[in-house]
């Protein structure tokens, strides 16, 4: 093995040399090392920006987001505290909290923007919702019945600043006829703005539990749903059947797979997506290696023969031209590896520099984030190594090959 990388060296700095077939040889083996490089690099940034939207998905969305809900289609829910501590118990389940949720339209002056109405339980909604580390001044924890909290793009959009009072719209249905009521008119104070990005931001009103009791007619322990937080987010919806269970009520069961469901599944998508693609691109570029190798292996017949005269056996031949391809591959590897990694780690500061310089955020108002995470996971570069390099060892197998068959008395016999 010794001689073999000896052997290797040499013959990888002959190839180097000034005459034009070695030199062309040379150029080819460095696009090969090039392209592995700019693969490896690739896919390491790529995955580490899938990693970072699936963990903000989980940290970031989820936790706002209901991750199950039991909401009651026909009738409210009678004795909510109840049946929220009877969920709590329930095994998979790190908390319960009751809400009423209704369509409206927040007014600020002639301004009107469609909202969705949640109507929470301040000492219950912090065991189900992290909205309190997006909030700017009063919680949601805090509100009391006189109060809203609304998106910030909700804001943005009636012009209204904290401490003003908008007017809520909340329809009202006649179950007895067809006619239409007027809608009630709700004055509050908003108290708190939800900054968290994306379309949470454009939809969100939360008041009191209570104020949305009394504007709807409801009782005092009736409520419209019941919402739980899971301790395992991808297993909400078997939790959810199996806990709802549990409650008699007529309900339907919903969980965040059916609301935000196709952005994971998107996510996931892309994550394939990216490997095929990516390592489609390693292949070409580890296959370089064969074209490079194969004309190696020609230009160098006479040393090979020589070699075998010299009684070097066919497996030092073969570990010689092995050695050459993987080589190549080593180099591209490690300085993909390292290039990949650095820009998995900055990749966060250089998107905002970037728009920033450009005026403009693409992910504004598109995604629940603002900005491009990142999140590094070791193991995605231990497969991309494995994977490089078993890629590059098959390419340089039939080259090596070639190399063992040469024959010392045509080629030294010309």
């Amino acid at each position: 093995m010794l001689l073999s990388a000896y052997l290797s060296k040499r013959f990888r700095a002959s190839s180097g040399s000034s005459d034009e077939k070695n030199g062309f040889v040379s150029f080819i083996a460095k696009a090969s090392t090039i392209g592995i490089l700019l693969g490896v690099a690739v896919l390491i940034v790529a995955l580490s920006v899938i990693n970072g939207f699936e963990q903000q998905l989980v940290h970031r969305l989820l936790s706002v987001v209901p991750q199950v809900e039991y909401v009651a289609p026909n009738r409210p829910i009678d004795n909510w505290p109840d049946k929220v501590q009877k969920l709590s118990e329930q095994r998979g389940v790190t908390g319960a909290a009751p809400f009423i949720s209704v369509n409206g339209m927040a007014q600020y002056k002639s301004e009107l923007k469609a909202v969705e109405v949640r109507g929470v339980d301040p000492a219950l909604e912090s065991d189900v919702s992290a909205v309190n580390q997006f909030t700017h001044g009063k919680l949601v924890s805090q509100i009391s019945e006189d109060e809203i909290i609304l998106g910030q793009q909700i804001v943005k959009q009636l012009g209204v600043k904290q401490g003003e009072l908008i007017t809520l719209l909340i329809p009202q249905v006649n179950e007895i006829s067809t006619e239409i009521l007027a809608p009630k008119r709700v004055t509050l104070t908003l108290a708190g703005i939800i900054e968290m990005g994306g379309p949470i931001d454009s939809s969100a009103a939360f008041i009191n539990i209570s104020k949305a009791q009394s504007v709807l007619g409801y009782e005092p322990l009736q409520v419209t749903g019941l919402r739980l937080a899971v301790t395992d987010v991808f297993q909400a919806h078997q939790i959810a059947l199996r806990v709802g269970q549990t409650i008699d009520d007529y309900v339907y069961i919903s969980s965040w797979f059916r609301t935000q469901g196709s952005l994971y599944q998107d996510i996931q998508m892309v994550r394939t997506i990216v490997y095929i693609v990516v390592f489609l691109i390693i292949a070409v570029a580890s296959f370089n290696i064969v074209s490079s190798l194969v004309m190696e292996v020609r230009e160098k017949q006479a040393n090979i023969a020589i070699l075998k005269t010299m009684g070097a056996k066919d497996s030092t031949i073969l570990a010689t031209f092995i050695l050459q391809g993987l080589s190549q591959a080593f180099i591209g590897v490690v300085l993909g590896s390292f290039i990949g990694v650095i820009l998995a780690l900055n990749i966060s500061e250089l998107f905002t520099l970037l728009s920033q310089l450009l005026g403009s955020n693409p992910l504004e108002g598109v995604y629940f984030i603002e900005f491009l995470p990142s999140k590094l996971v070791w193991q995605d570069i231990v497969i991309t190594v494995i994977v490089t390099f078993v890629l590059a060892v098959l390419a340089t197998i039939y080259p090596a090959w070639q190399a063992t068959r040469v024959d010392p008395a045509k080629v030294l016999g010309n």
